[in-house]
């Protein structure tokens, strides 16, 4: 056995399901929710392999070489200390994307999903040729990627401002080949005066976190960029200005979706409402909490 309590052989390699073991218990203590999914996530991100190809492994009683079970251990340590999974592993899954993320960069979530669905849904629906979708505070480009790599004939164009966001997400449109995407380096307060109604969707996950409200998890609080997290007192400052910016971007009958807190559904309604908006509606995320609300120009 060495230091870490686990088996060597004699030519020093190390059983995959004893480190696999040692990593769920280092995880575990420091409070990751999941840890055997981390895990198998980071064997993979060590070993070039899939989840999948590790449990393979596990299975075959694979073995690992000192220098694989160090770089296992120093991911996982680094885990371990709250660092996101996607920043250690530099991907974050979205869809059917596997997005590039880093420091700088909102991480996109699962709940954003049904943002980039809607949109999606509205873009296909549109009677034009070549429908126009607009992505407000792009990110990673999650968003923006979604519309226009599954809705092909559609126009799409992403604004961000942060620079080291805006950085990723070119990262991310050139690594999907996406030619039917324009990525603009703007505020969303004031951009795309030119397309002013002509597009058919606007979408938007716009920092929503009230200035006041700390997000529970280490992850979110320590390493999102506050610029992607906090909309003022509220949380709904940032909307309040996508309403207006968005209306004048619409054309008639174009869709505005925005991502929200499970709390804001009514706050944001009554935002569209009071600015001109038809039919605003707020939809469920898979977890049945409130996450996106649409409204018709």
């Amino acid at each position: 056995m060495d230091a870490h309590g686990t088996h060597r052989s004699r030519d020093g390699r190390v059983p995959l399901r004893e480190l696999l073991a040692e990593a769920v218990a280092v995880l575990a203590r420091a409070g990751i929710a999941d840890p055997a999914v981390d895990a198998e996530l980071l064997a993979g991100h060590v070993l070039h392999a899939s989840r999948g190809g590790v449990q393979a492994q596990v299975v075959l009683n694979a073995s690992l070489s000192e220098d694989q079970a160090s770089a296992l251990r120093s991911v996982v340590d680094r885990r371990a200390g709250r660092e996101p999974l996607q920043h250690i592993t530099g991907r974050a899954p979205f869809r059917s994307l596997q997005l590039r993320v880093g420091p700088g960069v909102f991480v996109p979530r699962p709940e954003t999903e049904l943002l980039a669905q809607l949109a999606i849904d509205a873009l296909r629906a549109a009677a034009e040729p070549e429908p126009i979708g607009v992505d407000l505070g792009a990110g990673s480009g999650a968003v923006a990627l979604s519309m226009a790599l599954e809705v092909p004939h559609a126009r799409v164009v992403a604004v961000e401002r942060s620079p080291e966001a805006y950085r990723w997400a070119r990262l991310n449109v050139e690594e999907a080949g996406a030619g039917n995407v324009e990525l603009v380096h703007g505020d969303l307060a004031d951009a795309l005066g030119h397309l002013d109604g002509r597009v058919a969707v606007v979408a938007s996950n716009p920092p929503y976190v009230p200035d006041d409200a700390v997000p529970r998890d280490p992850e979110v609080r320590g390493f999102d960029p506050a610029a992607a997290l906090y909309g003022g007192p509220d949380g709904l400052d940032v909307v309040r200005v996508l309403s207006h910016r968005a209306l004048r971007l619409a054309r008639p009958g174009g869709m505005l979706a925005i991502e929200h807190g499970e709390l804001q559904g009514e706050a944001v309604r009554g935002i569209l409402d009071a600015d001109g908006w038809r039919s605003a509606a707020t939809h469920r995320d898979l977890t049945l909490r409130d996450r996106v609300t649409t409204a018709s120009r």
